[in-house]
């Protein structure tokens, strides 16, 4: 939440991370890969989670694991999802920079919707997430990507 945390990925493909390296003037805009899915307004829904939350439940898991816990295979999510529309809105909205997006053809393979069902890594785990916000997520990923630049920049 502090900003000093992020993904320093060179040409990264993540949704948010694009949208916040064209508000910070990295990239002179962005696709949307498909307008026509099932969905409610016709763009990919994603569950998107908060970078702090999904390393509490790794934390959790080696704990776990470490007191004698059996593996097992874990979804962490929240549960529910964002277009990328909605993802889009927020990160302009959030930013107060609109920057040029271009709609283009579906990727192959890409599905409609996926969501993870946290059930047992709640159960399992006892797993909560304390960054369940969409505009937090993108407000602390805009503050990263604004702090690397100027890492980048020897500032």
């Amino acid at each position: 939440p502090d900003g000093l945390l992020g993904q320093a990925t060179p040409e990264a493909t993540h949704l948010i991370k694009v949208a916040c390296e064209c508000v910070t003037g990295q990239r002179d805009g962005m696709s949307v890969f498909g307008t026509d899915y099932e969905t409610r307004d016709g763009t990919c829904i994603r569950d998107y989670i908060h970078v702090e939350d999904l390393a509490k439940a790794h934390v959790m898991a080696l704990d776990y694991m470490a007191k004698g816990g059996e593996s097992q295979v874990l979804n962490c999510g929240y549960g529910r999802g964002f277009t990328v529309r909605e993802v889009i809105d927020v990160v302009k909205a959030e930013s107060g920079v609109d920057f040029p997006v271009q709609e283009t053809e579906r990727r192959a393979g890409d599905p409609a919707a996926l969501m993870a069902d946290n059930t047992r890594i709640k159960s399992v785990l006892g797993w909560q997430p304390d960054y369940d916000d969409l505009n937090t997520i993108v407000r602390t990923a805009l503050a990263w990507e604004k702090i690397w630049q100027q890492k980048k920049a020897g500032h």
